[in-house]
């Protein structure tokens, strides 16, 4: 009999919270996993005394489920998610549906979307964030795929996302891969929120010579302002954290950070598109650099940095870092958005970027206060080309740029690696320049290269070359932009 709303494929953690979630809401569920035993596992403990299906085929799993078919999957990204729609493809009609709840890339997804339309299937790529606990109590979704599929999912989608002044935190994101490549630039910039939460951490660790207690209280203080958001709040719970003997357990936990490749995925797309991505990719590096703890701890034998100390009042210095942290968190964003913009043009996506911010507010990693003024700032201006233009952000960073400033050369006085933060810096000081040295890369780039260049006393778009040398001739290469 067919009475399943959903199916659900992958029974991880996630995968559990999602369907306890979406049973919450009185919409029935049948889950399938791989390993049998975890499907019987799950129905005695913690899907005990719900409505949930427990099936032990994909076959049995579709029969439970109404029409149009809805199967989500939660399982790792790449070959396996093309592996389960192989399985399923047999047992499916054409409408029905197909959802891809992983971290997927999103070229994937486009593929995925067209492939599966030519027989029929309508396929949805969705981004899902906020971890174990938003799964559970409410994640950000963010949608994207076949657009005639949404219908037969937004009501189960948008009862189970996370609210905020009673708006779901989820909404229709595009056609194709849209959704995954949302989720990958959330990713991104969660990547850089959490290096630079990191950097002022080392900040006030080894520059102001403070103790968890003392950083958990200023964290906590942060959290009551502008920084407020759910990676500065579990900070503050972390730096209060003890291990079985009262000390703090940061101190014990080994400095290599893992990395799941979405934030590589960012930073790679971003080359692909010539979009300046520089603080996320620095946090992206800096994991990569925290990896080589062995070749760190023989260089720091060997490596001598400045011997200055900082002899000043560390509350000047708390006061800039907040500054310094706020005004390289804007640059984080207007990066991200700067990507998103250049996707849209690229793929054809009429990316709604207001929403997407309203998507961001709750129930995801990055969820922060901040979010309502991106959104405010392109409900005033949608066709806004960076979200330093804007009067709030404009502002914001003019009244913290000094402290900014003044952490950045303090850092550098110290030794103390500030990449995301003075990266942030520099793209900052880089994008208000009028006038770049680029104009001598060109001519080095003609001398050696023969590739052009333009004049700024001739229209855009003529190219000229020189015989540096007086014996290179007219010839010039080909010219092109990437």
């Amino acid at each position: 009999m067919s009475e399943a709303d959903i199916g659900l494929i992958g029974l991880a953690v996630m995968g559990q919270n999602l369907v306890l979630n979406i049973n919450d809401h009185d919409y029935t569920v049948a889950v399938f996993n791989r390993t049998t035993s975890k499907v019987d596992s799950f129905m005695a403990d913690r899907a005990q005394g719900t409505n949930i299906i427990g099936t032990h085929s994909i076959e049995e799993l579709v029969a439970t489920l109404k029409k149009p078919r809805r199967v989500m999957l939660m399982v790792k990204a790449g070959s396996v998610v093309d592996g389960f729609i192989e399985q399923l493809l047999p047992h499916l009609d054409r409408g029905d549906i197909i959802i891809d709840g992983g971290n997927s890339l999103y070229s994937d997804t486009n593929r995925r979307t067209s492939s599966l339309a030519e027989q029929g299937i309508l396929y949805i790529g969705t981004g899902i964030s906020g971890g174990e606990e938003g799964a559970r109590k409410g994640p950000s979704i963010m949608p994207g795929g076949n657009p005639e599929a949404w219908p037969h999912v937004k009501d189960i989608f948008q009862a189970i996302a996370a609210k905020v002044d009673g708006q779901p935190c989820c909404d229709w994101v595009g056609e194709g891969g849209a959704g995954h490549f949302v989720k990958m630039v959330h990713n991104g910039i969660e990547y850089g929120d959490m290096q630079l939460i990191c950097e002022a951490y080392d900040f006030m660790r080894r520059g102001l010579g403070m103790n968890e207690d003392g950083m958990q209280e200023v964290f906590g203080g942060w959290n009551k302002g502008v920084l407020d958001s759910y990676l500065i709040e579990i900070t503050s719970h972390i730096l209060g954290f003890k291990d079985e003997d009262g000390r703090p357990l940061t101190e014990k936990i080994l400095d290599t950070a893992g990395q799941k490749g979405t934030g590589k995925w960012t930073g790679v797309t971003a080359l692909d598109l010539g979009i300046p991505l520089t603080l996320i990719s620095e946090a992206v590096f800096s994991r990569c650099l925290s990896a080589m703890k062995p070749e760190r701890v023989k260089a720091a034998a060997k490596l001598q940095g400045p011997v200055s100390n900082f002899a000043g009042d560390p509350n000047e210095l708390v006061n800039d870092l907040h500054d310094a942290l706020y005004a390289a968190k804007i640059i984080s964003y207007a990066q991200g958005y700067m990507l998103l913009r250049e996707a849209g043009k690229e793929y054809g996506w009429n990316l709604q970027y207001g929403s997407i911010a309203l998507m961001w507010r709750g129930g995801c990693i990055i969820r922060s206060a901040f979010l309502a003024n991106i959104k405010e700032a392109f409900d005033t201006n949608p066709k806004l080309e960076n979200l330093l233009l804007d009067d709030f952000f404009r502002s914001a960073i003019n009244s913290a740029q000094a402290g900014w400033r003044r952490i950045a050369v303090q850092a550098i006085k110290l030794g103390i690696p500030t990449p995301a933060i003075t990266s942030g810096l520099a793209y900052y000081d880089g994008y208000r320049s009028e006038r770049l040295p680029a104009n001598l890369l060109q001519a080095q780039r003609d001398y050696f290269g023969a590739h052009t260049y333009e004049r700024l006393d001739k229209p855009r778009g003529e190219f000229f070359h020189t015989d540096w040398i007086g014996s290179g001739g007219n010839v010039s290469s080909t010219t092109y932009t990437v």
